[in-house]
């Protein structure tokens, strides 16, 4: 192999499996999976009113292999909102958190996933050897996610970090970018986790104007990660820079890159993934892009059957340069309802539009909005620049989004404009969790 260390996810995969310290292979993956699935089918039918109803009919043992799974019906975003406590598996004394995600659905409802403290457990058994790619013995991390109530994302890291022996430093979102550069400073921090635009915003404030901070490491979660923001980290700390894959549906776990930094390795002891059409959903070949589907495996209070999750991605096929069999997810491109359609000249995403604007120096952070009230669409975009840049590069952000050709040909041909309003950051952001999207106002 390439000398690059084996994500220590496969030793966590082996431990959960049960496969010992000889390794682990593909195929006692596919057995594990296999039990699972019929685990988890038997238990929902027996435990779960909405999939007594959804599943009537089917047998957890008609399930020979994992792709038999794909005789069963999916379940949606829509599904959970409409029949939430119906999912539930164990009485509501058994639950020790639960999750209320805002709608964006056709119910006007919001979702609520239900975990047990054995569910959180086996997150917080994740996060202990995903962090381990990234932290050693000693460090010390600043947690820039929401961790104020227990079972919260922070508060679950934090618990995996003790394990590790590596110091936690609960921090919350980032709201005064100053001030939280202070606490790196007088903590001595040695790994940053947040959310990529935030992390950004500490590394271009603290580039220009102190105090002289840096990391060995960070990781970013939460959200779309562009290369963009890769870079410019890397450039301003000269840091490793790692991602996590991750959503509340799956108890926050979903996969992390390694070392080789080669796509995110699947926590394929606990999930099985999928990948579908997303307007058939017929499965894709190996490598091609489609909607990610997951099918939990040890989940008990809510366990979720064929869910899909709205991102679009492939499965990467082949081993890992880092020599483990765990099968790799690329990052996400977009969500399946995050193209923005532009007739006979294409598309664009948020992705499309993060890769242009995050490489303009000093930008922060930006909101998009698609209105089509007029003949041409129009493209509007509020940024925010670090001060002495906004004049600097805030009269060209519409240009630059000519690099995005689906938005160059629209322009070229009259079927869409785009303005930019430019503000200066004096230092604060506006603290949420919320993952961005392109308003569409028509």
């Amino acid at each position: 192999m390439s000398g690059v260390r084996t994500t220590p996810l496969e030793e966590w995969a082996a431990k959960r499996i049960g496969a010992g310290k000889a390794g682990i292979t593909r195929e006692q993956l596919a057995r594990h999976q296999l039990l699972r699935l019929r685990a988890t089918i038997g238990w929902a039918l027996e435990t779960s009113p909405f999939y007594r109803s959804r599943l009537a009919g089917c047998a957890a043992a008609e399930i020979a292999c994992p792709g038999d799974l794909g005789r069963l019906p999916f379940t949606t975003a829509d599904d959970v909102r409409r029949w939430g406590p119906r999912f539930l598996c164990v009485s509501q004394s058994d639950v020790s958190r639960v999750v209320t995600l805002d709608s964006s659905g056709t119910t006007g409802q919001a979702k609520r996933f239900y975990f047990t403290p054995a569910d959180q457990e086996g997150t917080v058994d994740f996060f202990q050897y995903g962090m381990a790619s990234l932290t050693d013995k000693g460090d010390r991390v600043l947690i820039l996610l929401p961790g104020e109530r227990p079972g919260g994302v922070g508060d679950l890291l934090a618990a995996a970090l003790r394990r590790l022996g590596v110091r936690p430093v609960p921090h919350g979102m980032v709201v005064s970018i100053p001030d939280t550069l202070a606490v790196m400073a007088a903590e001595k921090i040695d790994t940053l986790v947040g959310i990529p635009s935030q992390v950004l915003a500490l590394a271009r404030w603290a580039d220009s104007n102190g105090p002289a901070v840096s990391v060995k490491s960070i990781l970013l979660s939460t959200d779309h990660v562009p290369r963009a923001i890769v870079r410019e980290l890397e450039r301003v700390w000269g840091c490793e820079v790692f991602e996590h894959y991750g959503m509340t549906e799956l108890g926050l776990g979903g996969g992390t890159d390694c070392a080789a930094h080669a796509g995110y390795h699947l926590h394929e002891a606990d999930f099985y993934f999928e990948v579908v059409d997303p307007e058939s959903g017929a499965p894709v070949p190996e490598g091609g892009e489609g909607e990610v589907v997951v099918t939990t495996l040890t989940r008990r209070g809510m366990p979720l059957i064929r869910y899909r999750t709205g991102d679009i991605s492939r499965m990467i096929p082949g081993r890992c340069p880092c020599g483990s069999v765990l099968r790799r997810l690329a990052p996400v491109a977009r969500r399946r309802d995050g193209l923005i359609s532009l007739g006979g000249y294409g598309g664009f995403s948020l992705a499309d539009l993060d890769e242009a604007l995050f490489a303009v120096p000093g930008l922060i952070g930006f909101t998009a909005a698609v209105d089509r009230f007029s003949h041409a669409a129009r493209l509007t975009i509020a940024a925010s620049l670090l001060p002495g840049a906004a004049g600097k590069h805030g009269s060209g952000l519409a240009a630059v989004l000519d690099a995005v050709p689906a938005i160059r040909l629209a322009r070229q041909a009259g079927a869409l404009s785009v303005a930019a309003a430019v503000e200066t950051c004096r230092g604060r952001l506006e603290a949420g969790a919320a993952k961005r999207a392109i308003v569409e106002l028509s």
